[in-house]
């Protein structure tokens, strides 16, 4: 039997995402039994809260009072309009209107952070391809190059008989605020946040273009992944595969020193 083509793209929308039935997990008998018969699940990004289910009959709500959530009409215009169906061009950018609230939300001036770092603002894409599963088992997201260049890039390794773990690719706007609502609650200011990670709306991760990558045993998001094989395998190779690591030592965008963050820039040609 086949799989079904849709098994492999995440379709986006600013507040809501439409994922595979078959890579999540039912959180209750009734979302088991619906997800079972589902193509598609609508996904709230701020918090992943499953909203409804694309069946063959229709869209089947899974929270109360889903048909008001902010966004849904976006995500349901694109079941109306047919748009779930394997994509055969790059993914268009989602429009970055709110992410101006998101940084008032946290106090943050967008143009005296821009200023600071040197960063820019990153669009999200309208859709994403499965690239296989992170190390905690879960589902993988990148944009396509990105993908088709870790898979080569992963391979590689394997031949060299280095092991490369995916941490995290793809966030979004959304998951990228609730990181620093999560690590405020726990205490830390926003100025030792944001030596750590980008403001929302300025991570590489939301392009999809970006994945933390570690080496089996080894924690994620430390800077003693540059002392294994796999560190000193992708100094090595990774930028025959088209990738670089974004924040070396005393990088300009005063980001701390990332090994383990590398990003896909495809060669101009």
């Amino acid at each position: 039997m086949h799989a079904n083509p849709l098994s492999r793209f995440l379709f986006n929308t600013p507040d809501i995402e439409l994922w595979p039935a078959r890579l999540l997990r039912a959180r209750s008998s009734r979302d088991a039994r619906v997800l079972s018969r589902s193509t598609q699940v609508l996904r709230r990004k701020r918090d992943g809260a499953y909203l409804a289910a694309v069946l063959p009959e229709g869209v089947i709500g899974l929270l109360p009072r889903w048909q008001r959530e902010t966004g849904i009409d976006d995500a349901l215009d694109l079941i109306d309009a047919g748009a779930l169906h394997a994509p055969h061009a790059s993914a268009t950018d989602l429009p970055l209107s709110q992410v101006e609230a998101r940084l008032d939300a946290l106090g943050l001036d967008a143009d005296a952070y821009a200023a600071r770092t040197g960063l820019s603002l990153v669009a999200e894409p309208a859709w994403l391809a499965f690239a296989g599963f992170d190390r905690y088992r879960r589902p993988l997201w990148l944009e396509a190059a990105t993908a088709r260049a870790w898979h080569g890039l992963h391979a590689a390794a394997a031949r060299d008989d280095v092991a490369l773990d995916a941490i995290s690719g793809y966030r979004s706007h959304a998951y990228q605020l609730g990181i620093f609502d999560r690590k405020r609650a726990r205490g830390l200011s926003l100025d030792e946040i944001l030596a750590v990670n980008a403001a929302p709306g300025y991570s590489e991760h939301h392009a999809g273009s970006a994945l933390d990558i570690s080496a089996p045993g080894e924690p994620p998001a430390e800077e003693s992944f540059e002392g294994t094989a796999a560190f000193d395998w992708l100094t090595r190779h990774a930028a025959g595969h088209g990738f670089t690591m974004s924040y070396p030592r005393d990088n300009p965008h005063r980001i701390v020193y990332e090994p383990w963050h590398w990003r896909y820039r495809p060669a101009a040609g």
